[in-house]
């Protein structure tokens, strides 16, 4: 862990030099698994440890939205977990993250929740030979996203800053392939960050400007999305699905806007997952006209710069048969490339149960 401290300490020192703002952290993390369904004991071996690196920007006000923020930094972190598990073994995985500040930012104590999302590599995935009781991954790929909120307290020498949080991980493949009943892991992290600005130039926060009065009329948005996953039943096939959204919404503020809108989905998994329960007799299912489903959604999309998070809740208006829950939720990340167009990246599950993660493009009227 030293050597990688060191790698990255030069690699900041070379680029950036001792006047920029940037900082680097380094840190090890020792926790639980949560057991979400009673198949999760038996992979359940031991308490997952690992280490995480990160290469932090820290945004001074040179963009507006950085004073709305509080100025929270971004970069990209690497984290290693290892799972203490024969069934499950080890992930690595690479983010895109924030740190928001809480409270005072140039304080010396602060108090910072970080996020992140990216990918992982699980190095035991399920095999219906070999590893067949791993039900939480059952590829090598996946999304992986976490949260964390520390507390930092800087200075502890000239460069150095002492960071001690408490860390949620969660990683599964988003229904792509089945089983995905995912990790979702718990912690506490302890660490250290260097910081490359010099003590002698302590950081500037450009002033916030003072909001003139925002106001927008009602927005239409449109959006396709699409993707792959397989019903909960193992090895049923990997199908392909398409979603169209339709939806207005209006803004509150330069932050916050609400949403109201339809949607339809067609997933051809779904009539995979209806033929091959037939010959199941304990599962009694009404025989449906069609396979498309239809839900009605309400949501709040926070604008953050080019990047927007939306959540929505929904409810299946047309619900052919019984499948997961008739209430439905997602999370999907954007990114607008102007004041129309955006590319949307969208999770959806059913009470925490991934059913597809799908991507797409959509444009706003």
């Amino acid at each position: 862990m030293r050597k990688i401290v060191f790698v990255l300490l030069m690699l900041s020192r070379t680029a950036f030099g001792q006047q920029s703002a940037h900082y680097i952290e380094a840190g090890y993390f020792y926790g639980n698994i949560l057991a979400l369904s009673p198949d999760s004991h038996a992979f359940l071996q031991g308490h997952p440890s690992g280490f995480f690196t990160s290469y932090n920007v820290q945004n001074l006000g040179t963009e507006a939205w950085h004073a709305h923020y509080n100025y929270p930094d971004t970069g990209y972190s690497f984290s290693y977990q290892n799972l203490q598990s024969d069934i499950l073994g080890e992930i690595y995985a690479l983010y895109k993250h924030y740190n928001f500040y809480l409270f005072e930012r140039l304080a010396k104590n602060k108090l910072i929740l970080s996020t992140g999302l990216g990918l992982g590599y699980a190095t035991h995935p399920y095999d219906k030979v070999h590893n067949n009781k791993n039900i939480a991954f059952a590829s090598h790929l996946n999304t992986s996203s976490y949260f964390r909120l520390s507390y930092q307290r800087a200075g502890i020498s000239p460069h150095l800053n002492l960071h001690l949080g408490l860390l949620f991980m969660h990683t599964s493949n988003s229904n792509i392939k089945s089983p995905n009943a995912g990790v979702n892991s718990w912690g506490l992290s302890l660490g250290l960050s260097y910081d490359t600005q010099s003590p002698d130039q302590p950081l500037e926060l450009t002033p916030k400007v003072e909001d003139t009065l925002f106001s927008e009329p009602i927005k239409l948005n449109i959006a396709f999305k699409s993707g792959v996953n397989e019903s909960k039943i193992i090895g049923s096939g990997v199908k392909p699905f398409w979603v169209l959204s339709a939806y207005a919404d209006k803004r509150l503020n330069r932050k916050s806007a609400l949403q109201l809108g339809m949607e339809a989905f067609h997933t051809p998994m779904l009539k995979d997952y209806y033929n091959l329960s037939l010959t199941n007799p304990r599962i009694e299912l009404a025989e449906p006209n069609n396979f498309l489903r239809v839900g009605a959604f309400v949501g709040h999309e926070l604008f953050i710069n080019k990047l927007s998070l939306e959540t929505q809740v929904g409810y299946y208006v047309k619900y052919p048969f019984k499948y997961a829950s008739r209430v439905y939720e997602s999370i999907a990340l954007k990114r607008y490339f102007n004041k129309r167009w955006f590319a949307v990246i969208r999770l959806k599950v059913h009470m925490l149960d991934a059913e597809s993660i799908g991507f797409g493009v959509g444009i706003r009227l």
